[in-house]
Order: C-alpha cells, then sequence, then structure tokens
C-alpha cells in the first residue's frame, strides 16, 4: 500500500533524490566500461601497443592464472595483511603521541620542529633503511606501512585537540574535573570526526607504505607481483596488480567509512 504519512510533494522529492543517485551511479558504473571498453578496441584494433599497454582480456586471463594457481589469495592476503597492520598500529602510536603533545605544553613545543622536519621527509627514502636494519621480512613492510601513516596521525590528531572548544574544557575544570577527565569526558569525544578522518587519510598511506616496502622486500604481495611482472615484461600481470590494488583500496576505505556510519549511529 503506499505511504500516506508524506505529502504529494515529499514524496516527488524522495523520488528526485532517488533518480539523482541512480542517475550518478549509472554515469559512474558507465564511464568504467566505457574506459575498459576503448582500452580493449584501442589494444585490439593496434591504436595502443598491447604488449605495454595490455588489455582488460589479457588482464583477465592473468587473474585467472593467478586464481587457478592458489597464488591470488596468497598475494592478496600478504598485502592486506601488512597493510591492516602496518595502518593499525600507526594510528594507534600517533594517536597516543598526539595525546602525549596535548597534556604537555613543553614536549609540544619541543617535538614541533622535529615532527615537521620528520613530515617533510619523503617516506620512501627510508625504505632501504629499514630493509638494512629489518632484513627483507615482513617486518620491514609494515615498518614502511607505519612511517608513512605515523607522523599524520600525529598532526592531524594535535591539531583536532587543540581545536576543541575551551570553554568546555573550561567548564569541566570548573567543576573540579582533572586534567584526565578532560581528555576523556571533552577533548577524545569532541575529537572523533578528526580521528574518523585520520582513518581515511591513513588507509591510503597505510597502503602506500606496504607497497613500496613489498617493491624493496617482500617476496609476495601486490606490490612484489608489480615489480615481478615488470622485470620479466609482463604487463599483464602488471596491470592486473594495479587494479587488484584499486580494488582493495576501495574496500579498505570504504570499510573505514561503514565505521564512520557505525560511531556516527551510536553517537546520535
Amino acid at each position: 500500500m503506499p505511504n500516506t504519512d508524506f505529502s504529494p510533494e515529499h514524496l516527488s522529492y524522495l523520488r528526485r533524490r532517488r533518480l539523482d543517485t541512480l542517475t550518478v551511479r549509472g554515469t559512474q558504473i558507465l564511464l568504467v566500461v566505457g574506459f575498459f571498453a576503448l582500452w580493449e578496441i584501442a589494444a585490439s584494433r593496434g591504436w595502443i601497443n598491447g604488449f605495454i599497454f595490455s588489455q582488460p582480456t589479457r588482464i583477465w586471463a592473468a587473474v585467472v592464472r593467478l586464481a587457478s594457481e592458489g597464488e591470488l589469495w596468497r598475494h592478496l592476503g600478504w598485502t592486506v595483511g601488512e597493510t591492516v597492520l602496518g595502518f593499525s598500529i600507526g594510528t594507534a602510536i600517533g594517536i597516543v603521541v598526539a595525546v602525549l603533545l596535548w597534556w604537555s605544553t613543553f614536549i609540544s613545543k619541543v617535538m614541533d620542529p622535529y615532527i615537521v622536519v620528520l613530515n617533510s621527509v619523503p617516506k620512501v627514502a627510508l625504505g632501504p633503511i629499514f630493509v638494512v636494519w629489518l632484513g627483507t621480512t615482513i617486518t620491514a613492510v609494515v615498518a614502511m606501512a607505519i612511517s608513512v601513516s605515523i607522523i599524520v596521525t600525529i598532526m592531524m590528531m594535535h591539531t583536532g585537540f587543540k581545536e576543541v572548544d575551551p570553554n568546555q574544557i573550561k567548564l569541566v575544570r570548573t567543576f573540579g574535573g582533572t586534567k584526565g577527565q578532560v581528555l576523556r569526558k571533552v577533548v577524545i569525544p569532541a575529537s572523533v570526526p578528526t580521528m574518523i578522518a585520520a582513518l581515511k587519510v591513513n588507509v591510503g598511506l597505510s597502503l602506500v607504505g606496504t607497497i613500496v616496502g613489498e617493491f624493496l622486500a617482500s617476496k609476495a604481495g601486490l606490490g612484489y607481483l608489480i615489480i615481478y611482472g615488470g622485470q620479466v615484461f609482463n604487463m599483464s600481470l602488471v596491470m592486473a596488480s594495479v587494479l587488484l590494488l584499486l580494488v582493495v583500496s576501495v574496500i579498505l576505505y570504504y570499510a573505514v567509512t561503514f565505521l564512520e556510519e557505525r560511531v556516527s549511529r551510536g553517537g546520535a
């Protein structure tokens, strides 16, 4: 039965919203399909060099071959596992350090130039150092992922802590609240949106760090497949790994978005 709780104008508005959403989604799908179709046609007709640029059918064949050999999930598992581990550790340490900087103005002033310098250093340059220190192991890859994400977390969270409404802090202190209570009851709850934003940034940065680490110090993972495919001039394998990497990045991003929605509903 039709819903009689809404006015005709409101129902018309909802229909327009649904139509707009479907139009946007349809256009997005058409763009992706059109891109791959044009890519396939261009490679098949010789408009582009199929050996260098590969083509969707060859890429799909490479993915199927990896799956049939049992290698697909192993490489995906390594990359996702290293990314999640580096992302979790880097975010946790970054939040703890940001809390410490908020807690002590003295430490914050002392550490500020060092944090700025560390943030400006290209993290890719640290890769060979981690390989020498930690060896060609998963530890070096995770360390690379952590190094990329930790400084961003510290800077974003510390800035978020400092931007909390001072009147709320003053109110808690007026009623005799300790600094720890101010942190737990005011600062951290008010900084949840900043924390979610940091997670969204870090999940991508951690994936970048993982891939760079796999370039240098891994025998498995999508980064390893990209390097290996380039060395043997198997561009279909390279392109397949890159596309799989795109899928992984989208899934990780929407996992954080799902967490954001759960937190928002819980706080509502």
